[in-house]
């Protein structure tokens, strides 16, 4: 007997017309927050080069960097089309639409940006981010959860749910997997390697690679878009993305993880 979705109201409360709260809004802006405190924490080890106070501000620099990076890499790697016919609908994010990757671009320029101003080494800071983005992922993918959207593939596992956007199909619950790959295994991961790893920007290069792969893995049982598809090889969309993020990653590799020559 397959497990049914919870039929729980993406809306917490409805304000003015297209103006509402969701859970969705709620649990992003609360993952960022819950960066900022982490990132906060950090800034007490002798480590990182950053105050608590400079984290206060950045939590909002992260956040405006985050969403805008997401919205327009959706709006034009995932639905061209209709901004295209719509260029307003960029602006128009309580219809849904996000993306990750985006969103990691938004959240790097807006860290150069801010490293820079405050003369912070950036891959000091960025392996500080590295540590505190699982947690934020694991909301996201809460989130996504309760809205019922981004749900598996066709499947005849045990555990197989029923999705009501995805018909009486019994689907992998996709968004869990991420859940607990990108929010709890690779937190775990990165915290443990904190100690390991001393140079600056290898966190920052494990974290990308560790969420290139479990992103990559994940779309295989994941339903791709419908008005995209599949690509070449059966690939989706999201699966080219990540092998875009594991060679940009790769390369960070052979740099960050080089031996320094004797001296």
């Amino acid at each position: 007997m397959p497990f049914l979705h919870p039929e729980i109201d993406p809306v917490i409360l409805r304000l003015w017309g297209p103006f509402q709260i969701t859970w969705y809004s709620v649990l992003y802006v609360g993952g960022f927050l819950l960066a900022r405190t982490i990132l906060k924490r950090l800034a007490r080890e002798d480590r990182f080069q950053f105050s608590e106070e400079q984290m206060d501000d950045f939590g909002i620099w992260l956040l405006v960097g985050g969403v805008i990076g997401a919205r327009i890499i959706y709006c034009v790697v995932y639905d061209f089309n209709t901004f295209i016919q719509n260029p307003l609908w960029l602006f128009q994010t309580y219809k849904g639409g996000l993306s990750f990757h985006g969103g990691l671009i938004g959240v790097i320029v807006a860290a150069f940006i801010f490293s820079k101003k405050n003369k912070i080494p950036f891959w000091n800071l960025a392996d500080a981010m590295a540590l505190a983005t699982p947690t934020g992922l694991a909301m996201g993918r809460i989130g996504n959860f309760i809205n019922g959207e981004l749900y598996g593939r066709q499947t005849t596992v045990p555990w197989g749910m029923i999705f009501r956007a995805g018909g009486p199909i019994i689907r992998h619950p996709s968004q869990l997997y991420e859940f607990f790959l990108e929010g709890i295994v690779l937190f775990f991961v990165l915290w443990f390697l904190k100690n390991h790893l001393k140079k600056d920007g290898q966190l920052s290069v494990v974290f990308l690679i560790g969420y290139t792969f479990i992103r990559f893995i994940v779309e295989f049982f994941r339903e791709p878009d419908s008005h995209l598809g599949y690509f070449f090889l059966g690939l989706s969309m999201g699966q080219i993305l990540s092998l875009v993020q594991l060679t940009a990653g790769l390369v960070l590799a052979s740099i960050l993880f080089k031996e320094s020559p004797p001296s």
